[in-house]
């Protein structure tokens, strides 16, 4: 072991020496690197072998790294710059390799070779560790949809991710993100052939027909995936539904788009699910002319609410379930929790939840979980909405403070989400941190609650990085098993605040995949990957 570790410190004399003698490194300072690699050397070629010290050494040398990048660009000394990072760049993936080889089972340690590889363009290497880990974990989509949507955004090669997806759905015939990934992949690769075409088209340059063919362009290998998908899984709404919301996200989906939705009205017909989306479409059917008055935007609101309550109506008669009384509620419950200084607006929305609840309480049909909100949702509405019109700031609080008290957990909850919003409407920021300051530790909770708190700060012209993370990291105590976005938001949160620390990243990953439970590991590890090649 003494002989390999005494090479191993021999080969890497030279660049310390050139560093050294480029200032970009100090005399005591190469002198400490070569006590400290000797130690992590030795660690790492004992034989009971420690993963932590591994994964201490690959640090350690990334460290290094970022050191000699930001000395270069402070003195803009650049001489054998390739040559040296190269070498350290290489250390790296040697001892990412030795590890993964004694700990292959480790997705974390996978995942964190390959990150390394991205960050520093190792492409070929990149590569090879996507083949090495896919071989050891055919097993989970999540990884393959990883290696595709790299082939695909970074060497720009449809053709490999189209092979990776075609390979991962042999291995999961029955994975419904695989196929949703998928079908994204060929209407991003159509999007990508059509502009290229319109460039060369505007340009009046020839067009080779081999390399634009009609049916890519058209996005005919999206629509056959969109086939096979709801072909061999049968009889879930919602994922036939998810392909709709995918393609509207591309322009030139409109027939595709029109294909899915008359798909799902034929194969979902009496799924709530289904009933529940063509009502709300109503939503973004075409306005008519308002003359720009507030009056006449109220009014087309309340059309176009009306519009989708026709649509549930007809479902009630077609598919007289629990499952459509409480999509038609919801709904008339989102409406209502909505903002607007329109009272007529805001009474009609109010007139409506409350014949709703009176008539699927009368036909035997209102949900459980709606239930309690009816035992008292209606009154306390109606109490603290006229309230907020006519009694004082004080008096209205003390309704709010009142209010809390019920011992039905959702009407509770309710309560807070609005108590903080008239509190921020009130009494402005410091009034609406004074009321979540108070409240956040008085369970039941939401995670709107915390959401909205978060909001506000962000809303702040001085918003302070230190309050956002203290909202995220109170949220986290009592979701932070269950919701994966918001793992995902607070790591967004420190890549875009300006006052945020990206260096944090890779510790709140790391806890995300600790702490989160079931599917929801899935789904951060999938979304984390989108949010580190700017997708989200």
């Amino acid at each position: 072991m003494a002989e390999v570790v005494q090479r191993r410190l021999e080969e890497r004399l030279p660049e310390l020496e050139q560093l050294e003698r480029g200032g970009l490194l100090s005399g005591s300072e190469r002198r400490a690197i070569i006590k400290k690699v000797t130690a992590l050397e030795h660690k790492v070629h004992r034989r009971a072998l420690s993963k932590e010290n591994f994964i201490s050494y690959i640090q350690y040398e990334i460290n290094l790294l970022e050191l000699i990048k930001k000395r270069r660009a402070r003195v803009g000394y650049t001489f054998k710059k390739e040559e040296i990072e190269y070498a350290i760049v290489n250390r790296i993936h040697g001892v990412f390799s030795r590890a993964l080889t004694k700990w292959k089972g480790d997705i974390q340690l996978w995942l964190s070779h390959v990150a390394f590889c991205k960050k520093w363009n190792a492409k070929v290497k990149l590569s090879k560790v996507f083949s090495a880990m896919l071989a050891i974990h055919p097993d989970k989509p999540a990884l393959w949809i990883m290696a595709a949507k790299w082939e695909m955004e970074d060497r720009l090669s449809s053709e490999n991710a189209r092979h990776l997806f075609l390979r991962a759905l042999r291995f999961h015939p029955d994975s419904q993100k695989l196929y949703q990934e998928y079908f994204r992949m060929e209407l991003m690769h159509a999007e990508k052939v059509r502009k290229e075409k319109d460039l060369l088209e505007a340009a009046k340059l020839p067009l080779a027909e081999a390399e634009y063919p009609e049916e890519i362009v058209r996005g005919d290998l999206a629509r056959i995936v969109y086939k096979n998908g709801i072909q061999k899984i049968l009889g879930d709404a919602e994922f036939h539904l998810s392909f709709w919301t995918i393609a509207v996200l591309f322009s030139f989906t409109t027939e595709l788009q029109k294909e899915i939705v008359e798909d799902l009205q034929a194969q979902h017909a009496n799924h709530a699910l289904t009933w529940d989306f063509m009502a709300r479409r109503e939503l973004d059917a075409e306005s008519l002319p308002t003359g720009g008055s507030k009056q006449g935007k109220a009014s087309d609101i309340i059309r176009r609410e009306q519009r989708c309550w026709a649509v549930y109506e007809e479902a009630l008669v077609s598919v007289p379930t629990e499952a459509v009384w409480k999509c038609y509620i919801t709904f008339c419950l989102e409406r209502l929790k909505r903002k607007t200084n329109n009272k007529d607006l805001r009474e009609e929305r109010l007139r409506k939840v409350l014949s709703l609840f009176d008539r699927a309480t009368d036909a035997s049909l209102l949900p459980p979980v709606l239930y309690k909100r009816w035992d008292s949702l209606s009154l306390w509405l109606l109490y603290l909405d006229w309230s907020e019109r006519a009694g004082s700031v004080i008096e209205t609080e003390s309704r709010y403070q009142h209010a809390l008290q019920t011992p039905i957990p959702a009407i509770c909850v309710t309560m807070k989400e609005r108590y903080l919003d008239w509190a921020l409407r009130a009494g402005g920021y410091k009034k609406a941190r004074r009321v979540f300051t108070s409240l956040q530790e008085n369970r039941p909770l939401s995670l709107e609650f915390f959401r909205k708190m978060i909001a506000i700060e962000k809303e702040q012209e001085c918003s302070k990085m230190q309050r956002v993370r203290e909202y995220y990291e109170r949220a986290l105590r009592e979701f932070g098993s269950t919701s994966a976005d918001l793992w995902l938001g607070y790591i967004a949160e420190e890549q875009s605040h300006s006052q945020g620390k990206p260096e944090h990243t890779g510790q709140i990953h790391w806890r995300a995949m600790k702490t989160l439970q079931g599917e929801q590991v899935e789904r951060f590890v999938s979304q984390y990957t989108l949010l580190q090649a700017g997708c989200l």
